[in-house]
């Protein structure tokens, strides 16, 4: 029996090669898997994967299918927030038994859900990461975690729930009524193309948030613009500081973010890969 993976763009569209791209690597690795793109993931409105309204129409129409096992987000960018009131409202008993692939800005959606109790959100790889270099290992590691393989979850997990955001995307969600409550949890966070100051920032942000934790771990800062003069900080030190001023523990590195190196990180208490 095939397992139907449903895929939309709540934020920004991919292209069609690229679809092709991630199909071909599933038929050929993993034949059981049934990609299905809906055709708003190539649609395109100013920035966005189409209006909202489509948007948020292909995402309920691949979360309410009965007919698919688990929805995979295209590709993040800048939108999905925009969709989750009343999307989140709209899902129905089929929802609720899929899981939910992306990261970066499909963190809100994630996050959504998992306040919610909605389905099973996973931080993972997307459609999209196969243009980059190594990009097929990384789609590759979500393809597998749907085929039942639970090779690409980051390691060191703990026995405790977990979750994994961007930061940025962290951030905008707190204080929404979208947030989950993390208390107790570990929280990985990783960032793209941010200053050293913004990150900073950031975690002033949360800093709420973090004294809840029972831990936090870093993956990867990528594509750090050059400031007018140094920050004087490195990015693991911001962590480390941030975390002494709330009373958390920093439990190092992990190998989330935006790269080919990308993990899996099922939120809350799952381990297991999708169908196992």
């Amino acid at each position: 029996m095939s397992i139907r993976i449903a895929i939309c763009a709540p934020a920004t569209p991919i292209t069609r090669e690229q679809a092709q791209a991630v199909s071909a690597l599933a038929a050929a690795e993993f034949p059981e898997l049934e990609l299905s793109f809906h055709e708003q993931c190539f649609a395109q409105e100013g920035h966005f994967a189409g209006p909202d309204t489509m948007r948020m129409s292909a995402f309920l129409e691949c979360a309410n299918d009965p007919g698919s096992d688990a929805v995979w987000f295209a590709k993040g960018g800048y939108g999905s927030n925009r969709i989750l009131d009343p999307a989140i409202g709209s899902l129905n008993a089929h929802a609720g038994r899929k899981s939910f692939l992306g990261y970066s800005d499909c963190g809100f959606l994630l996050g959504a859900l998992y306040r919610n109790g909605i389905g099973a959100p996973v931080h993972a790889p997307m459609p999209l990461d196969i243009k980059r270099e190594g990009g097929e290992v990384a789609v590759g590691r979500s393809l597998a975690w749907l085929a039942g393989e639970g090779s690409g979850i980051e390691p060191d997990l703990g026995d405790g729930p977990v979750a994994a955001f961007n930061l940025t995307t962290l951030a905008m969600l707190a204080g929404t009524p979208f947030m989950p409550d993390l208390t107790g949890h570990v929280l990985i966070v990783e960032e793209v193309a941010e200053h050293l100051y913004a990150i900073d920032r950031l975690f002033f942000h949360l800093s709420p948030l973090l004294s809840t934790l029972a831990g936090l771990r870093l993956g990867e800062v990528t594509a750090v613009p050059e400031n007018d003069r140094p920050f004087g900080q490195s990015i693991e030190n911001i962590a480390k500081s941030w975390c002494r001023r709330a009373g958390v523990p920093y439990l190092g590195r992990a190998a989330i973010g935006h790269t080919a190196s990308n993990r899996i990180v099922p939120f809350g208490l799952a381990r297991t890969p999708h169908g196992a």
